[in-house]
């Protein structure tokens, strides 16, 4: 019976295949990895473009969870530096690490992003009046310090999640007109979520009508604090110092520390504004409970 002879590569074939095998696995990982690239880094969310706060109090101990801003846009035409200090100080006294935000600061793409700094607690001191822009639906506009441009923001403009907004009716026919964000673009345009956040907003009609506080606590938001009617710079200023204390330093429920408020400095002397909340069945809620998701 015959055998057959083994076949014994040269050692010229052997380096041959061994590099033919070297190429094929490069050539395989050179395909592969582009593909893993494009799925691992193309499934990630940006990172969104944060401005960085004009200043920041921190209290003693800080704490990464207990983090508020006070987003001062009327600090370009009713600035109240007594106001912010004493504000900080009843933040961080309760533990807070608080940035400000001054006004030239206060743009739409500041508001674009304001969900991702998980603040606790944002106080919005800011003009706002409601409008009837096309598309609004008579909806309250906050104020940004960004000037209007009818070629800038377009489709936001179109979709009226921007209007354009004035001080006064004398800067209106002078064309002095800014930004303003309406209900839409919290809704569409903010980037994230509110983690049950304390939403303060200090300037006129701020709850004249719930469209903008819905679409805050639709965002995320715990609750939403604003005026009934306009008001007075000088008494929203008094008021939410006030309401500051009696929510953070002596821990009322939140209706308490409205109703406590209110006898502090009543109605504005001059519109005959209150201070109210929404939504109404979080009124027994201490500032505690807010901030974190539940």
């Amino acid at each position: 019976m015959k055998t057959k002879k083994s076949y014994r590569r040269t050692k010229a074939e052997t380096r041959a295949l061994k590099w033919k095998t070297i190429l094929s696995v490069s050539s395989l990982i050179l395909c592969v990895f582009p593909v893993y690239f494009i799925y691992v880094f193309g499934n990630q969310s940006p990172k969104p473009n944060l401005i960085l706060p004009t200043l920041q109090f921190k209290p003693k101990n800080p704490s990464a969870q207990l983090k508020a801003a006070i987003v001062d846009q009327l600090s370009l035409t009713f600035p109240n530096q007594t106001f912010i200090e004493a504000s900080a100080d009843t933040l961080t006294g309760a533990g807070y690490t608080v940035d400000y935000f001054s006004g030239e600061n206060v743009t739409a793409e500041f508001f674009t992003n304001l969900p991702s700094y998980e603040y606790r607690i944002v106080i919005l001191r800011i003009h706002s009046s409601t409008t009837t822009a096309e598309k609004a639906q008579e909806a309250l506009a906050i104020f940004t310090s960004e000037r209007y441009s009818s070629s800038k923001y377009l489709s936001m403009q179109i979709k009226g999640q921007l209007v354009s907004v004035s001080f006064s009716e004398d800067e209106m026919k002078r064309g002095v007109r800014y930004f303003g964000i309406c209900p839409r673009f919290v809704s569409e345009c903010m980037v994230g979520r509110f983690q049950n956040t304390v939403v303060i907003t200090m300037g006129c009609q701020g709850l004249e009508n719930t469209l903008m506080a819905k679409a805050f606590v639709e965002k995320g938001a715990g609750v939403y604090v604003g005026w009934s009617q306009s008001v007075t710079a000088s008494h929203t200023d008094a008021a939410t110092g006030y309401l500051l204390q009696h929510f953070l330093t002596e821990k009322r429920t939140l209706q308490q520390a409205l109703q406590e408020t209110f006898k502090d400095v009543g109605f504005d002397p001059v519109y005959r504004s209150l201070l109210i909340y929404y939504p109404l069945n979080v009124g027994e809620q201490t500032a505690d409970f807010f901030g974190g998701e539940i």
